[in-house]
């Protein structure tokens, strides 16, 4: 397969992902704020500047914003362009890579991912986003799903499919750890305690930004605990937006694009996917929060961008140099 093909359907995955990843965490903020009676701009500030560091997108929102609140950051991370990895942007850049392999992908695929886009930069978008930001993102999470379940279901399961695959789960991976991060920067109410009812529901919040919910119940019996949602989202091996199914799914992929087994590695990436799996197979709930949550989280989304990395400079090394840190 040409590099710039497997490149631009790695990218189109990541990108359309990562759409959803800003939609799931703007909604799970809607969610918690429901929580919170009291809207004074040093409150508000605090509900949304989490949102800033779990997107490490600060120093960018700052340039043009002078506070966060409600309306500066969902327009910075729905639409502002400037911002490269606000909702638009994301998907003003998957349609741009699919538009440059038009014969590598269906007309389905493109339909669908065409629609996304216009949607979003639409009068009809915006009025939606006006009227009720929760259906509006919830919106955009289902047409991501579509666009998944078309790709699936029209989509010869070539190496053009397997490098969309290694990209959605790659990016899925992130996302997972990033919705469960967020957890790490809000701050409960004065006087409220950790395992508290405000800390119980935030706990929730986070596990329905991740469709995560009805199957985690279905496990732990009704009972929503810190250890139990990061565990079920950390190392349940079947739920499919768990960080390690989707790490399973990743180092599947790499191996079905070189043929090589698995357990084994011919290139970089793959020797760095085997050891994140192995990594995640003999971990425990508590021997991450002994190292800490937070910090295994970062760890985690640092492995990930080494093995995006040497993914690209493995399959698609006809890029320049430069163009790598604009993509990583």
């Amino acid at each position: 397969m040409l590099s710039r093909v497997a490149d631009s359907c790695f990218w189109i995955a990541r990108y359309v992902e990562r759409a959803e990843t800003n939609a799931r965490l703007l909604v799970v903020n809607h969610q918690l704020l429901l929580d919170f009676q009291d809207q004074e701009p040093d409150v508000e500030r605090k509900h949304w500047e989490p949102i800033l560091g779990t997107l490490e997108a600060q120093e960018i929102f700052y340039r043009f914003y002078q506070r966060a609140n409600s309306d500066t950051v969902q327009e910075f991370v729905t639409f502002e362009k400037e911002n490269p990895n606000s909702i638009l942007s994301c998907l003003a850049a998957a349609r741009e890579n699919a538009r440059t392999i038009r014969e590598q992908i269906t007309s389905e695929m493109w339909e669908q991912l065409n629609k996304l886009y216009l949607y979003l930069k639409s009068p009809q978008g915006r009025q939606d986003f006006i009227n009720s930001p929760y259906n509006f993102y919830y919106s955009i999470i289902e047409g991501v799903h579509m666009f998944h379940g078309i790709t699936d279901a029209t989509m010869s399961h070539d190496e053009g499919w397997l490098f969309l695959q290694t990209g959605k789960f790659l990016e899925r991976a992130d996302s997972t750890s990033r919705v469960l991060d967020i957890k790490y920067h809000i701050i409960l109410p004065s006087g409220e305690p950790v395992g508290g009812n405000i800390d119980l529901t935030q706990w929730r919040a986070v596990l329905r930004s991740c469709s995560a919910l009805e199957p985690y119940l279905k496990i732990y019996s009704g009972q929503v605990k810190s250890w139990h949602v990061a565990e079920f989202l950390i190392l349940n091996r079947l739920f499919p937006r768990s960080i390690r199914f989707c790490v399973d799914s990743l180092d599947h992929h790499l191996h079905k694009i070189s043929g090589s087994e698995e357990r084994t590695f011919v290139n970089e990436a793959e020797r760095l996917s085997g050891k994140l799996r192995s990594e995640l197979d003999y971990e425990t709930i508590n021997s991450i929060f002994q190292f800490g949550l937070h910090q295994f989280l970062d760890k985690i989304q640092r492995e990930l961008i080494e093995i995006s990395d040497s993914l690209v400079a493995t399959y698609c090394s006809w890029l320049p140099a430069a163009e790598f840190l604009t993509i990583s």
